[in-house]
């Protein structure tokens, strides 16, 4: 089964989850984006590995790798496997020079240990095809162009009288299944836009529960 490589993008604080957070791994050599709702704990621990941040004490993710060195277990990659009624699987592969094998685990603690032993992080086609955001060029230059305009403005506080005045975008409702597919699939545009990932990830499961 052919691996398709992601990046980590970026991770944002849920809107509608107190708690969790947005992981957004993108596509390498495409324009795909899979968001991924993670708890607090696991994101503060992708944050601190990518901000290259020592902790005072070892945290979980931290212990792990101590004790895979210690027994020399080699991480070589992590790969989000499976998608199963909205929910993501993932497996760490390992070696211990003779043989590889697989642990399952959870797509955010495989991401916090796959980053403390800096392997590649990869899905495959299935998982995309049912769960990847796709952000066209056009979403890019306009996402893009806001940022310009907002830039062109001397100070901060200008900034924010010039929002006030422009006329606010419509926010994306919740999804429904009252909500036509024409209009799920405008709301998710908007999301994209806005680079709302979580919503547009609410917004992307409807759309794939309609099809089935």
């Amino acid at each position: 089964m052919k691996k398709i490589p992601l990046e980590i993008l970026g991770l944002s604080s849920s809107q509608s989850q107190s708690g969790s957070f947005a992981l957004i791994l993108g596509e390498k050599h495409g324009n795909r984006r899979l968001p991924i709702i993670i708890g607090m704990f696991e994101a503060q621990s992708i944050a601190i590995q990518i901000e290259k941040i020592s902790p005072n004490r070892p945290l979980t993710h931290d212990l792990f790798k101590s004790f895979a060195e210690h027994v020399h277990v080699a991480i070589v990659e992590v790969v989000i496997s499976d998608l199963k009624e909205g929910v993501f699987y993932s497996r760490i592969v390992c070696s211990d020079g003779a043989t590889t094998f697989d642990i399952d685990a959870r797509p955010s603690d495989a991401i916090a240990i796959g980053l403390r032993f800096e392997v590649p992080i990869f899905t495959v086609e299935a998982v995309l095809s049912e769960a990847g955001i796709i952000l066209t060029d056009e979403e890019e230059n306009e996402s893009g162009t806001d940022d310009d305009q907002d830039d062109d403005d001397d100070q901060d506080e200008e900034d924010a009288d010039d929002a006030t005045r422009r006329p606010a975008r419509p926010e994306p409702r919740d999804p429904s299944g009252q909500v036509s597919l024409d209009e799920l699939t405008k709301m998710l545009a908007q999301a994209l836009e806005k680079e709302d990932y979580e919503k547009a990830a609410k917004i992307r499961d409807e759309l794939n529960k309609r099809d089935r």
